[in-house]
Protein backbone atom coordinates (compact mmCIF):
# COMPACT_ATOMS: atom_id res chain seq x y z
CA UNK A 1 0.00 0.00 0.00
CA UNK A 2 1.36 3.55 -0.62
CA UNK A 3 2.44 5.53 2.22
CA UNK A 4 0.88 8.78 2.21
CA UNK A 5 1.88 11.83 4.44
CA UNK A 6 -1.48 14.50 4.30
CA UNK A 7 0.61 16.96 6.16
CA UNK A 8 3.78 16.86 3.56
CA UNK A 9 1.41 16.23 0.74
CA UNK A 10 3.33 13.53 -0.44
CA UNK A 11 3.18 9.70 -1.87
CA UNK A 12 5.31 7.26 -1.79
CA UNK A 13 4.05 4.85 -4.46
CA UNK A 14 6.22 1.05 -4.39
CA UNK A 15 7.46 -0.62 -7.58
CA UNK A 16 9.16 -4.01 -6.96
CA UNK A 17 11.14 -5.22 -10.21
CA UNK A 18 10.57 -9.40 -10.24
CA UNK A 19 12.45 -11.79 -12.18
CA UNK A 20 14.99 -14.68 -12.64
CA UNK A 21 18.44 -14.28 -11.60
CA UNK A 22 20.33 -12.57 -14.39
CA UNK A 23 17.37 -11.53 -15.88
CA UNK A 24 18.36 -7.63 -15.93
CA UNK A 25 16.63 -6.29 -12.95
CA UNK A 26 19.58 -4.30 -11.38
CA UNK A 27 20.33 -3.42 -15.48
CA UNK A 28 17.01 -1.52 -15.51
CA UNK A 29 17.46 0.42 -12.30
CA UNK A 30 20.89 1.07 -12.95
CA UNK A 31 20.36 2.58 -16.25
CA UNK A 32 17.29 4.51 -15.42
CA UNK A 33 19.30 6.30 -12.38
CA UNK A 34 21.97 6.74 -14.47
CA UNK A 35 19.67 8.70 -17.42
CA UNK A 36 17.50 10.56 -15.31
CA UNK A 37 18.49 13.94 -14.14
CA UNK A 38 20.13 13.85 -10.58
CA UNK A 39 17.94 16.83 -9.19
CA UNK A 40 14.84 14.04 -9.74
CA UNK A 41 16.16 10.75 -7.95
CA UNK A 42 17.77 10.28 -4.61
CA UNK A 43 20.46 8.30 -3.63
CA UNK A 44 21.18 4.69 -5.24
CA UNK A 45 21.25 2.22 -1.79
CA UNK A 46 22.58 -1.23 -1.72
CA UNK A 47 20.64 -3.17 1.29
CA UNK A 48 22.91 -6.59 1.46
CA UNK A 49 23.14 -9.51 3.46
CA UNK A 50 25.74 -11.58 3.47
CA UNK A 51 24.51 -13.42 1.04
CA UNK A 52 22.51 -11.04 -1.22
CA UNK A 53 21.71 -7.70 -2.28
CA UNK A 54 18.46 -5.42 -3.03
CA UNK A 55 18.54 -2.29 -4.98
CA UNK A 56 16.69 0.66 -4.08
CA UNK A 57 16.25 4.91 -4.78
CA UNK A 58 13.53 7.03 -5.35
CA UNK A 59 12.00 8.81 -8.32
CA UNK A 60 10.04 11.96 -8.29
CA UNK A 61 8.43 12.59 -11.84
CA UNK A 62 8.41 15.87 -13.92
CA UNK A 63 4.89 16.90 -13.11
CA UNK A 64 3.70 17.10 -9.38
CA UNK A 65 0.20 16.50 -8.29
CA UNK A 66 -0.11 13.68 -10.31
CA UNK A 67 -2.83 12.40 -7.73
CA UNK A 68 -4.80 15.83 -6.36
CA UNK A 69 -1.98 18.04 -5.06
CA UNK A 70 -0.27 15.16 -3.48
CA UNK A 71 3.71 15.24 -4.68
CA UNK A 72 4.27 11.32 -5.86
CA UNK A 73 7.16 9.96 -5.58
CA UNK A 74 8.13 6.26 -7.30
CA UNK A 75 9.92 4.05 -5.30
CA UNK A 76 11.79 1.68 -6.96
CA UNK A 77 13.47 -1.66 -5.84
CA UNK A 78 14.84 -5.01 -7.40
CA UNK A 79 14.72 -8.13 -5.40
CA UNK A 80 17.20 -10.90 -5.07
CA UNK A 81 17.69 -12.99 -8.43
CA UNK A 82 17.63 -16.64 -7.26
CA UNK A 83 14.78 -18.49 -5.76
CA UNK A 84 16.61 -19.97 -2.39
CA UNK A 85 16.68 -15.95 -1.59
CA UNK A 86 12.58 -16.61 -1.43
CA UNK A 87 12.61 -14.99 2.17
CA UNK A 88 13.98 -11.40 1.01
CA UNK A 89 12.47 -11.88 -2.42
CA UNK A 90 8.91 -11.77 -0.20
CA UNK A 91 10.22 -9.26 2.15
CA UNK A 92 10.75 -7.04 -0.61
CA UNK A 93 7.43 -7.45 -1.73
CA UNK A 94 6.22 -5.78 0.75
CA UNK A 95 3.52 -3.43 0.45
CA UNK A 96 3.94 -3.25 -3.45
CA UNK A 97 1.92 -1.53 -5.35
CA UNK A 98 2.90 -2.66 -9.02
CA UNK A 99 5.04 -5.25 -9.98
CA UNK A 100 7.62 -5.29 -13.33
CA UNK A 101 8.05 -8.61 -13.93
CA UNK A 102 11.58 -8.94 -15.95
CA UNK A 103 11.83 -12.09 -18.14
CA UNK A 104 14.77 -13.31 -19.56
CA UNK A 105 13.93 -13.82 -23.34
CA UNK A 106 16.71 -16.60 -23.76
CA UNK A 107 14.95 -20.30 -24.64
CA UNK A 108 17.05 -22.06 -22.48
CA UNK A 109 15.38 -19.73 -19.18
CA UNK A 110 11.72 -20.40 -20.26
CA UNK A 111 11.39 -23.09 -17.51
CA UNK A 112 13.14 -20.46 -15.02
CA UNK A 113 10.79 -17.60 -15.58
CA UNK A 114 7.57 -19.83 -15.38
CA UNK A 115 9.14 -20.65 -11.89
CA UNK A 116 10.03 -17.19 -10.77
CA UNK A 117 6.47 -15.89 -12.28
CA UNK A 118 4.75 -19.24 -9.87
CA UNK A 119 7.19 -17.74 -7.03
CA UNK A 120 5.91 -14.24 -7.35
CA UNK A 121 1.75 -15.32 -6.83
CA UNK A 122 2.94 -17.39 -4.22
CA UNK A 123 4.73 -14.37 -2.49
CA UNK A 124 2.15 -12.93 -2.53
CA UNK A 125 -0.78 -14.52 -1.49
CA UNK A 126 1.34 -14.33 1.92
CA UNK A 127 0.35 -10.95 2.12
CA UNK A 128 -3.25 -11.99 0.96
CA UNK A 129 -1.96 -10.26 -2.11
CA UNK A 130 -4.05 -11.60 -5.40
CA UNK A 131 -1.61 -11.61 -8.39
CA UNK A 132 -4.78 -10.62 -10.69
CA UNK A 133 -5.35 -7.77 -8.17
CA UNK A 134 -1.67 -5.46 -8.45
CA UNK A 135 -0.44 -3.64 -11.55
CA UNK A 136 1.57 -5.80 -13.80
CA UNK A 137 3.71 -4.66 -16.43
CA UNK A 138 6.06 -7.49 -18.47
CA UNK A 139 9.15 -6.65 -19.83
CA UNK A 140 10.96 -9.17 -22.04
CA UNK A 141 14.49 -8.67 -21.58
CA UNK A 142 17.56 -9.30 -23.43
CA UNK A 143 15.56 -9.20 -27.43
CA UNK A 144 19.34 -8.26 -28.45
CA UNK A 145 20.24 -11.77 -28.57
CA UNK A 146 19.83 -14.89 -29.91
CA UNK A 147 17.77 -17.82 -29.34
CA UNK A 148 14.94 -16.07 -28.05
CA UNK A 149 11.54 -16.97 -27.11
CA UNK A 150 8.82 -15.50 -29.24
CA UNK A 151 6.93 -12.96 -27.54
CA UNK A 152 3.46 -15.18 -28.31
CA UNK A 153 5.18 -17.74 -26.67
CA UNK A 154 5.63 -15.63 -23.63
CA UNK A 155 2.15 -13.96 -23.77
CA UNK A 156 0.73 -17.12 -23.32
CA UNK A 157 2.56 -18.22 -20.88
CA UNK A 158 2.94 -15.33 -18.19
CA UNK A 159 0.50 -12.97 -20.10
CA UNK A 160 -2.86 -14.43 -21.28
CA UNK A 161 -4.78 -11.61 -19.81
CA UNK A 162 -3.13 -9.34 -22.16
CA UNK A 163 -1.32 -7.00 -19.66
CA UNK A 164 0.63 -4.45 -21.05
CA UNK A 165 3.97 -5.61 -22.38
CA UNK A 166 7.23 -4.36 -23.61
CA UNK A 167 10.54 -5.83 -25.40
CA UNK A 168 13.79 -4.46 -23.85
CA UNK A 169 17.60 -5.09 -24.03
CA UNK A 170 17.95 -3.50 -20.86
CA UNK A 171 21.90 -3.13 -20.88
CA UNK A 172 21.38 -0.57 -24.27
CA UNK A 173 18.58 0.84 -22.71
CA UNK A 174 15.99 -0.02 -25.27
CA UNK A 175 12.42 -0.61 -23.64
CA UNK A 176 14.05 1.06 -19.68
CA UNK A 177 11.78 3.79 -19.56
CA UNK A 178 8.74 2.22 -21.61
CA UNK A 179 8.39 -0.51 -19.33
CA UNK A 180 8.34 1.94 -16.56
CA UNK A 181 5.56 4.60 -17.93
CA UNK A 182 3.47 1.73 -18.62
CA UNK A 183 3.82 0.86 -15.09
CA UNK A 184 2.66 4.34 -14.16
CA UNK A 185 -0.12 4.47 -16.24
CA UNK A 186 -1.38 1.66 -14.33
CA UNK A 187 -0.77 2.07 -10.68
CA UNK A 188 -1.23 6.06 -10.56
CA UNK A 189 -5.22 5.77 -11.06
CA UNK A 190 -5.32 3.00 -8.32
CA UNK A 191 -3.66 4.20 -5.49
CA UNK A 192 -5.96 7.99 -6.27
CA UNK A 193 -8.32 5.16 -5.56
CA UNK A 194 -6.95 3.36 -2.72
CA UNK A 195 -6.09 7.19 -1.64
CA UNK A 196 -9.07 9.19 -2.03
CA UNK A 197 -11.95 6.24 -3.07
CA UNK A 198 -12.21 8.03 -6.62
CA UNK A 199 -13.14 5.47 -9.38
CA UNK A 200 -11.06 5.22 -12.31
CA UNK A 201 -11.90 7.79 -15.33
CA UNK A 202 -13.42 5.11 -17.35
CA UNK A 203 -15.87 4.36 -14.87
CA UNK A 204 -16.73 8.10 -13.98
CA UNK A 205 -17.28 8.92 -18.12
CA UNK A 206 -19.64 5.63 -18.63
CA UNK A 207 -21.57 6.92 -15.48
CA UNK A 208 -21.28 10.64 -17.33
CA UNK A 209 -22.48 9.52 -20.35
CA UNK A 210 -25.51 7.20 -19.14
CA UNK A 211 -26.86 10.40 -17.43
CA UNK A 212 -26.44 12.44 -20.46
CA UNK A 213 -27.73 10.06 -22.65
CA UNK A 214 -31.20 9.64 -20.27
CA UNK A 215 -31.52 13.82 -20.98
CA UNK A 216 -33.90 15.08 -23.49
CA UNK A 217 -30.82 17.72 -24.99
CA UNK A 218 -27.72 16.12 -24.22
CA UNK A 219 -25.14 19.15 -23.63
CA UNK A 220 -21.33 18.44 -25.10
CA UNK A 221 -19.36 16.58 -23.00
CA UNK A 222 -16.09 17.70 -22.56
CA UNK A 223 -13.57 15.06 -21.35
CA UNK A 224 -11.06 16.19 -19.11
CA UNK A 225 -7.45 14.02 -19.46
CA UNK A 226 -5.67 13.90 -16.30
CA UNK A 227 -2.41 14.34 -16.35
CA UNK A 228 0.05 11.38 -17.49
CA UNK A 229 3.27 10.33 -15.47
CA UNK A 230 6.42 11.94 -16.90
CA UNK A 231 9.97 11.62 -16.47
CA UNK A 232 12.89 13.64 -17.20
CA UNK A 233 14.54 13.51 -20.31
CA UNK A 234 17.05 10.74 -20.57
CA UNK A 235 20.81 12.70 -20.27
CA UNK A 236 23.99 11.67 -20.92
CA UNK A 237 25.38 8.93 -18.26
CA UNK A 238 25.02 10.31 -14.82
CA UNK A 239 27.87 9.99 -12.38
CA UNK A 240 26.51 6.73 -10.23
CA UNK A 241 26.72 6.34 -6.38
CA UNK A 242 26.24 3.54 -4.76
CA UNK A 243 25.34 3.88 -0.48
CA UNK A 244 25.54 0.24 0.32
CA UNK A 245 23.89 -1.10 4.22
CA UNK A 246 24.75 -4.35 5.33
CA UNK A 247 22.08 -6.04 7.13
CA UNK A 248 22.60 -9.46 9.58
CA UNK A 249 18.84 -10.81 8.16
CA UNK A 250 15.97 -10.54 5.58
CA UNK A 251 13.53 -9.34 8.17
CA UNK A 252 16.57 -6.07 9.07
CA UNK A 253 15.98 -5.44 5.18
CA UNK A 254 12.29 -5.76 5.52
CA UNK A 255 12.18 -3.29 8.69
CA UNK A 256 14.77 -0.59 6.62
CA UNK A 257 12.79 -0.65 3.18
CA UNK A 258 9.90 0.66 5.28
CA UNK A 259 11.56 3.25 6.88
CA UNK A 260 13.46 4.21 3.31
CA UNK A 261 9.95 4.27 2.63
CA UNK A 262 8.02 6.35 5.08
CA UNK A 263 11.26 8.93 5.11
CA UNK A 264 10.61 9.88 1.67
CA UNK A 265 7.32 10.96 2.53
CA UNK A 266 8.18 12.36 5.98
CA UNK A 267 6.28 10.26 7.55
CA UNK A 268 7.98 9.00 11.10
CA UNK A 269 7.57 5.98 12.93
CA UNK A 270 5.19 5.93 15.56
Amino acid sequence: MAFINHAAKSIAIKIVYYGPGLSGKTTNLRYIYSKLDAGSRGDLICLETNTERTLFFDLLPIKAGLIRDYKVHFQLLTVPGQVFYEASRKSVLKGADGIIFVADSQIPLIDANLENFDGLRKNLLEYNVDLNAIPLVFQYNKRDLENLIPVETFNNLLNPRKLPYVEASAINGAGVLESLKEMAKLVVPVVREKLFEEEREPVEMEEKIEKEKKKEKPPEIKIEKKKEVEFAEEKKTQPMRVTKIKFKSSKDLEDELEKLAKEFTGTKKS
